[in-house]
């Protein structure tokens, strides 16, 4: 039985080893964690894929709308989104596994430290969650709760997000190897993300009792829907903070950049230096205009993409095809109206021609 079990461990070492082996672009810090735990690494694209359609919802009508940001590849510390590669299919020993990329654009701008939050957030989020569902060996309920007042009790399965904030830190910090103010913002700007998802839980309760009384609860702590935290991270991302590295005894640190309102160079020098607060989202460069497609800044531009001509939001015409102006297409198109039920039991409708106009931006 005990040979048994050595050559069960051993195969399954072995096949986890040739799997994570054909991830390319994993650091060998990403390689031992992909072999000890595979099922976390399936978890972890889950969650990237989580924080890529989060992105583009919390964007949709932007200038810059995330699209194109997240690609079907490994992780990396910084490529500009016009540097696209040949990517390829992964394929294990029993499945496949197809690890998301992040591209994030080339400036470190504000929509850049949206990106690595959100991205961060949906890796603890899912990681957590597939804690909870016993999809990764290694982890399950958290049991580590505080006294319960008396009106209810610790009950259920309590997700594990403690886990499921190590893991991500240890895989997605692993990418920063630079020791740069870029690798600082990332790395802030990462904490930011899967803190929040710790943050956001919930006490989800059930009370048990004859004919629906409460006469006892049970309680647990739960993930909330990832809009919350894509919600609350759309707040952090219109206040974020500029800043900048300064050299000091513990070597590179983030502080809040003087450049915009330093009133003299000897004032500013003079001045103590003020760390940004641990959930503040941080940047280092002020975001292009993401007008026009540009390789060197990583934008796509606007053009083609569709506007509201009367609106007045980020998606009308007048902000989104930045002074260009907008075609107009008429479109016809067939579609069922005048619908009837008859009994029993069918539904007939006609057929009407519908006319509409689509805006897109020149």
């Amino acid at each position: 039985y005990l040979l048994c079990c050595f050559l069960v461990r051993l195969v399954s070492s072995f096949t986890s080893a040739m799997l994570c082996g054909r991830i390319p672009g994993l650091t060998t810090a990403q390689r031992q964690l992909c072999s000890d735990m595979p099922d976390a690494l399936i978890a972890l694209d889950e969650g990237q894929q989580v924080g890529a359609r989060e992105c583009q919802q919390q964007f949709r009508g932007h200038r810059w709308n995330c699209s194109g940001v997240w690609q079907r590849n490994v992780f990396s510390h910084v490529i500009p989104i016009g540097e696209y590669h040949q990517l390829a299919s992964l394929v294990g020993i029993t499945t496949t596994i197809m690890i998301t990329f992040l591209f994030c654009p080339a400036t470190a701008s504000r929509e850049a430290a949206y990106t690595y939050a959100i991205a961060s957030a949906g890796a603890a989020y899912s990681v957590t969650a597939a804690c909870a569902r016993g999809n990764i060996s290694t982890c399950g309920c958290d049991v580590r709760h505080k006294t319960a007042p008396s009106e209810w009790k610790w009950g259920g399965c309590s997700a594990d997000v403690d886990f499921g904030m190590r893991y991500t830190r240890k895989f997605m910090d692993a990418r920063e190897l630079e020791h740069d103010s870029r690798t600082l913002m990332n790395r802030h700007n990462n904490r930011v993300g899967r803190t929040i998802v710790k943050k956001l839980l919930r006490t989800d309760c059930k009370c048990h009792g004859v004919s629906g009384s409460c006469v006892m609860k049970t309680c647990w702590t739960s993930l909330p829907p990832f809009s919350v935290i894509g919600d609350k991270l759309m707040q952090k991302y219109h206040k974020a903070k500029t800043v900048q590295a300064v050299r000091g005894k513990r070597g590179l640190r983030l502080v809040l950049s003087r450049k915009k309102h330093a009133a003299a160079a000897a004032a500013a020098q003079k001045a103590a230096l003020i760390w940004p607060k641990r959930m503040e989202l941080v940047y280092l460069e002020a975001s292009p205009n993401y007008c026009e497609r540009s390789i060197q800044t990583g934008t796509l531009g606007t053009a083609g993409r569709p506007c509201n001509r009367s609106g007045h939001g980020p998606q009308s015409c007048d902000l989104l095809c930045c002074g260009r102006g907008h075609n107009t297409q008429h479109i016809r198109r067939k579609q069922q109206c005048r619908c009837q039920f008859h009994w029993c039991c069918s539904v007939e409708c006609e057929l009407c021609d519908e006319n509409y106009e689509e805006f897109t931006c020149k």
